[in-house]
């Protein structure tokens, strides 16, 4: 709690500092365009600009030992025509960093966000306006980006009727699966599980076999909260729902948490989750998993092929599959839908050739830009036979994890859903996009969202959302709930204890907006 009360005074530091900057950093188009001659020397120069990239976790990023003298990074700015400065956000860190910068004042020129123009990690500073409005660039700079990026990206990245940021954008927003060492499964001889029950009767079965971790934890229930989207119960403030008449977030539906947290202390009672899942962090996580430890887990789809790969090189027959999430008493469950921005791209309101930055985002959408992610270079990477394309997949760990890096952080406009180009190469790769035409399409929850985010959250960081984690205080009841140091049915009076902890001031606010329909998202589906 002392970790995010020290957060939440550095976000009103934030706050201050933004506001009594905000009068100078006016857009810097005026100085660009002040002198014609200065503008048009700048356009046969290479554009020079600092960008802020949070790390992903990715091992390749987090191994190198200078990103900014990458051969991949030193590819795409000689195609650009650009000179980065790359400044890595560590993943483990990156709201408190991305904070921290703010508050410093030590701002690139390009700031990259997790989606949306008002998220924690912004910490205010495009209400504050240290970042410029990009209507008039974009339709002068970006034709290509307007044309490809789909309206519902834009509006995610609109506050008060004007565009902030460039988003990498997901046409389907359901992207989290249920995996399952498929290879292990066989062995027990079960069907692929469907409901609850089901499930557990295979992470039983696991055990039997020696499986040290049945079911795959993790802490905050991040990345381990397939069970909360079987009963329609996310323990997230992004994820709201109407109950006679009133909206309110999915945890207070007392009766599914309860039964939802019941499962997760099963699991915990017999050995079919680690006994220190309150505290495995992700590099444990996917550790742990690569080294054919676990059976059931929850990733991101599009990982799948990279995995799978990486898996094989310690448990040789392996094989992974994603298999349909565990449905609830509705018969309906699978992961929460993700916005439809993935990441996001500010410019610097000093900065004073934005117009170049502009241009850089919209060759990222162009089909040179989708060749060379996709395949790399032509002559060492790949062949062309007329326009038929010759590209072998990498299968080794390491060269697996490069490709990662180039299609996926490099990579930072497209459509980020998965790689058509590439996966069309394979039979695993086809394999993989009918997972997600086919399962994930059909599986997901979805709840009322809120954008900009309600202010009440803003001020008592113990009940605010950590983007797809639950707040501090939930966390602290709910792993408390699975150890049995605290009775599940205590449930409801966690909520009352959210509600007097500010919770009361986000259900006013909620409803009141949800009314006035202000900055309100409703349910894909």
């Amino acid at each position: 709690m002392k970790k995010w009360a020290s957060l939440a005074l550095t976000c009103m530091l934030v706050m201050s500092f933004l506001a009594g900057c905000s009068g100078k950093n006016e857009p810097a188009k005026e100085e660009a365009a002040s002198g014609g001659e200065k503008k048009t020397e700048a356009a046969d120069e290479v554009t020079k600009f600092s960008i802020s990239l949070r790390t992903l976790n990715f091992g390749y990023v987090e191994k190198s030992p200078d990103i900014n003298a990458d051969k991949w990074v030193k590819r795409v700015e000689d195609l650009t025509k650009t000179d980065m400065d790359i400044r890595l956000v560590p993943h483990k860190e990156y709201e408190q960093k991305m904070v921290q910068m703010f508050a410093t004042n030590d701002i690139p020129d390009v700031v990259q966000g997790q989606g949306g123009t008002t998220g924690k990690e912004m910490a205010g500073s495009v209400e504050a306006g240290v970042f410029m409005p990009l209507d008039d660039l974009l339709k002068e700079y970006g034709p290509n980006l307007l044309k490809k990026i789909p309206k519902e990206a834009w509006n995610r990245m609109s506050y008060q009727g004007k565009i902030y940021g460039i988003p990498e954008w997901l046409g389907n927003p359901s992207r989290r699966a249920t995996w399952i060492r498929k290879d292990l499964l066989d062995q027990t001889g079960l069907p692929v599980p469907k409901t609850v029950d089901e499930y557990l009767d295979v992470l039983r079965a696991f055990k039997k076999l020696g499986v040290e971790n049945p079911y795959m934890g993790r802490q905050d229930f991040k990345y381990a909260d397939t069970f909360f989207g079987s009963y329609d119960v996310f323990p997230y403030l992004s994820q709201f729902e109407e109950a006679d008449g009133q909206v309110q977030p999915k945890f207070m539906d007392s009766e599914n948490m309860v039964k939802a947290l019941s499962t997760y202390k099963t699991m915990f009672d017999e050995g079919l989750i680690n006994k220190e899942f309150a505290t495995i962090n992700p590099t444990t996580f996917k550790n742990t998993i690569l080294a054919g430890k676990a059976g059931i887990w929850t990733m991101n789809a599009n990982e799948l092929i990279q995995w799978q790969t990486q898996l094989q090189d310690t448990v040789k027959d392996a094989k992974l599959e994603i298999i349909p999430s565990p449905v609830g008493p509705d018969g309906k469950g699978g992961y929460y839908l993700y916005g439809d921005v993935a990441r996001s791209y500010f410019i610097n309101a000093k900065y004073k050739h934005p117009e170049k930055i502009i241009q850089f985002f919209d060759w990222m959408v162009s089909d040179e830009a989708e060749q060379f992610f996709t395949y790399g270079v032509e002559g060492e990477n790949f062949t062309k036979e007329g326009d038929k394309i010759n590209y072998k997949q990498p299968t080794d760990a390491q060269a697996v994890d490069e490709e990662r890096y180039r299609q996926a952080f490099l990579w930072m406009v497209q459509d980020t859903t998965y790689n058509k180009g590439s996966l069309n190469l394979t039979e695993e790769g086809k394999s993989l996009m009918s997972v997600f035409d086919n399962t994930l399409a059909n599986e997901g929850r979805d709840g009322i969202e809120f954008d900009p985010r309600l202010e009440a959250l803003k001020k008592n960081p113990d009940i605010a959302p950590l983007s797809d984690t639950p707040p501090p205080l939930l966390i602290t009841h709910m792993v408390k709930m699975v150890y049995g140091q605290e009775p599940i049915d205590n449930w409801p009076k966690v909520i009352e204890e959210w509600k007097s902890k500010g919770g009361s001031d986000v259900l006013k606010e909620a409803n009141e907006r949800y009314q006035s329909k202000e900055g309100v998202f409703l349910p894909r589906k």
